[in-house]
């Protein structure tokens, strides 16, 4: 792998493992990749997408909460599927052509985890100024929330994500 490489990569997993705001200065740009449920854009940090599939068969779990759909198997790995639509109370994703697996992953090397989340569909590759993405909201709790920031476009917000507050395993 190229220096310039390397250090690209390690400057995106340092962004990812900051706290908001923190050590990063307004020009710096988050890669982020956009996907839409129950009619809201989302966005999570390139780097956590393990890959994006395409729907694939999978088993129901008992005993778990209702947005834990099952869990499936992605090359020999069992690993949890989340609808995240139920996840974010937002109803239940239905499944159509556009429907994808985004499959996030842990970037902490002592953890070895995957888990599955269904969207509706993807949208784009994003890249945005620090300087465009707000904290959250106040009214959500900052360390506990799902929420890294809300980042400002020209014609409309997304909401981003945090990968690895959705791969907290409460289930």
């Amino acid at each position: 792998m190229s220096d310039k490489l390397s250090q690209v990569l390690q400057r995106q997993k340092e962004q990812i493992s900051q706290p908001f705001g923190e050590g990063q200065s307004e020009d710096e740009v988050v890669q982020l990749v956009g996907f839409v449920v129950s009619d809201e854009e989302y966005a999570v940090p390139i780097l956590n997408i393990q890959e994006i599939i395409k729907p694939i068969d999978f088993t129901r779990v008992p005993s778990v909460p209702d947005y834990v759909l099952g869990v499936f198997n992605m090359r020999g790995r069992v690993t949890p599927l989340i609808d995240l639509a139920r996840l974010f109370n937002l109803g239940t994703t239905k499944f159509n052509p556009q429907t994808r697996y985004i499959v996030l992953k842990n970037e902490n090397k002592d953890i070895d985890s995957c888990v599955g989340f269904v969207i509706d569909r993807l949208t784009e590759a994003i890249k945005i100024n620090k300087g465009m993405i707000d904290p959250p909201p106040e009214t959500i709790v900052r360390d506990k929330g799902m929420i890294y920031g809300i980042g400002k476009r020209d014609d409309n917000i997304l909401t981003i994500l945090k990968a690895e507050a959705l791969l907290k395993r409460d289930f």
